[in-house]
């Protein structure tokens, strides 16, 4: 398939059905996918949560930033993604490469005008490669699902918060405050993320002197964001480049 779609897209294009009929469909997809692979995602986040710690994070970064080096291309990398299923998305159970190709060929539709974004679309989960067999087989739970800044308190708005309560930081008084080890509006670029496929592909592209523009990699490397993104949590740690 050269992309799919979800079915809620389909349903946002199907014409000539009323506003409420949409919504309530969609609705009723969404909850049906969720029961489908609730207890898959549910799982990840548990172990996401427990263990995505700032002192792991700040390991993971200095590990990956000395680790051997192996030459792919980036077409390659996404042909490796074949076989890969994302164990933290209720509504995709395709092989990752499938997503690829759908987003890069969304963007083109939308944005017919800005290659930049085409190529930043279809890369956007190349980091994904961390957990391929070939490739190391990395525990999802550092690779996938939504991202946080770590070394702060953990937000309500985060999916599955209640997880968070195994995890040590959530004790640590060094981190479990509002503001933890940052302060009032310093930037995402200075905040500590939740480590996976985001800041791994984005500093790949840094280390290797991508002509990406600025904007390509701060969707890269924010686009899990999502308690940000869809409930715009930790806006205090908000720099006036990140509005």
């Amino acid at each position: 398939r050269p992309f799919c779609v979800y079915p809620r897209d389909l349903l946002l294009e199907t014409k000539n059905v009323n506003s409420e009929c949409r919504e309530a469909t969609s609705r009723i997809l969404e909850l049906h996918i969720w029961g489908l692979h609730s207890h898959r995602v549910s799982k990840f986040y548990r172990l996401n949560h427990q263990f995505q710690t700032a002192e792991t994070v700040k390991k993971l970064v200095s590990d990956y930033l000395a680790a051997p080096t192996v030459e792919l291309t980036l077409m390659e990398v996404i042909d490796k993604l074949d076989s890969f299923v994302d164990n933290s998305d209720p509504d995709f159970d395709d092989a990752q490469v499938y997503h690829a190709y759908q987003t890069a060929e969304r963007m083109r539709q939308i944005f017919p005008d800005e290659k930049w974004l085409h190529v930043t679309a279809l890369i956007h989960d190349a980091g994904k490669i961390l957990s391929c067999p070939d490739f190391g087989s990395f525990p999802q739970e550092f690779v996938v699902g939504d991202t946080f800044p770590v070394g702060c308190r953990f937000q309500e708005k985060n999916v599955f918060p209640e997880y968070f309560a195994k995890n040590p930081d959530s004790s640590n008084p060094a981190y479990n405050t509002e503001l933890g080890m940052y302060s009032v509006n310093c930037g995402l670029d200075n905040c500590m993320m939740s480590y996976g496929h985001d800041e791994y592909l984005y500093r790949t592209l840094v280390e290797n002197n991508t002509n990406l523009p600025a904007d390509a990699l701060y969707i890269i490397r924010y686009h899990s964001f999502y308690a940000h993104h869809s409930h715009n949590a930790y806006y205090h740690l908000l720099s006036e480049h990140d509005h």
